[in-house]
């Protein structure tokens, strides 16, 4: 070797080791910047997000000053994002980078279309790829442990009342909705489409099984899939108690002072959920490298914060204050639960959505069929 290639070559070597030195200096990864320069080249990244206004203004804003990469946000409920999701998918459109939402729609409407990809390899940042910077480590809502992330797990107390028309006092168990006084007067959100009622409605199968729902069906229930509509019949004193609606729908109620309040924890315990904190990413994704850039921004603390604050569904970022959601009804289960606890009342993993929630959802079609 010439003494000019040996120069190169050492040459070579220094600028590997400050470029590595600098990157451990930073504590991010070496492959970081190369990540972030083209995402800037990819220019913008499109995720689907829950129907939030607060929370689409927060992402947007603040992931685009952070990284001059734009976001676009694609607000949506459920199954109806679900199914453009897969239509595009299936068509060759490229247009949906990542998904993040409810548990069960993505489970029965994403997982077996076979277009999700691998989601840890995206996770590049120490903060996010380390599992010692959450509670309970990586979880995972499918089998495989791969395609779709859980990045927020709580109990949500999801039982509300008009404290103008009910006491706390009066419903301490389930047992307590079947009095006559509440006939008519109870709100559900409808538990035969995936969502918050549908989760309620299997625990509730669980723990006070198949007779006791018959019952509570005699109370003319008034079933809803308009969840702010039932929020607003209960904060207006249409209503004196709702079943299976949580924070966000009561928000703008709670804040305008109106008589929402949530009840006390049941003596039966409620479900633990991961709610819209459920992340996967797309295959043949238009801008990949954008997209693990919005993938680690939204899993390290300042997206954990905007998503917590904006959803008031708590993270599992241990990094990330949720003690003061307990005013709110919500429980983090990083504040209170062990992991045993955990595990054993949720009910959105890929096995339980199909042994729990599946034979809940069969039930509530025949019993509220025509209703």
């Amino acid at each position: 070797m010439s003494i000019t290639a040996k120069i190169l070559v050492c040459a070579l070597a220094a600028l590997t080791l400050a470029a590595t030195a600098m990157a451990a200096d930073s504590g991010k990864p070496a492959d970081w910047e190369a990540t972030l320069e083209a995402a800037r080249k990819e220019g913008s990244v499109v995720a689907s997000i829950p129907p939030n206004a607060e929370l689409r203004k927060a992402l947007e804003e603040n992931f685009s000053r952070r990284y001059g990469i734009t976001l676009e946000p694609v607000p949506g409920r459920g199954a109806s994002v679900i199914t453009r999701i897969v239509s595009e998918a299936k068509a060759g459109i490229r247009y949906f980078d990542v998904h993040f939402g409810g548990t069960e729609s993505t489970v029965k409407g994403l997982l077996p279309e076979n277009i999700l990809d691998f989601v840890e390899p995206a996770m590049i940042l120490p903060e996010v790829k380390d599992p010692k910077h959450w509670w309970g480590g990586h979880i995972w809502i499918d089998n495989a442990k791969r395609y779709i992330y859980s990045f927020a797990a709580y109990q949500t107390q999801s039982l509300n009342y008009n404290s103008e028309l009910a006491r706390p006092e009066e419903v301490r168990s389930f047992d307590d909705y079947l009095h006559s006084k509440w006939q008519g007067k109870i709100g559900m959100s409808d538990p035969r489409v995936p969502g918050s009622g549908a989760s309620l409605w299997s625990f509730i199968l669980q723990v006070k099984g198949e007779d006791y729902l018959k019952k509570l069906v005699t109370q003319k229930l008034f079933l809803s899939r308009d969840l702010r509509l039932l929020a607003e019949n209960l904060a207006k004193g249409r209503l004196a108690h709702t079943l299976g609606i949580g924070f966000t729908e009561f928000a703008p109620y709670l804040k305008a002072g109106l008589p929402v309040k949530t009840l006390p924890m049941p003596k039966e315990g409620l479900y633990a959920t991961a709610g819209y904190g459920s992340l996967v990413i797309l295959k043949n994704r238009p801008h990949p490298n954008a997209t693990k850039v919005f993938v680690n921004w939204l899993l390290g603390k300042d997206g954990q914060e905007i998503f917590t604050r904006s959803m008031g569904e708590a993270t599992r970022r241990l990094d990330v204050d949720t003690k003061w959601m307990k005013e709110f009804g919500v429980l983090p289960a990083k504040d209170g639960l062990t992991m045993e606890q955990y595990l054993k009342m949720e009910n959105q993993s890929e096995e339980r959505i199909y042994k729990v929630r599946d034979p809940g959802a069969a039930l509530a079609n025949k019993l509220l069929d025509g209703m």
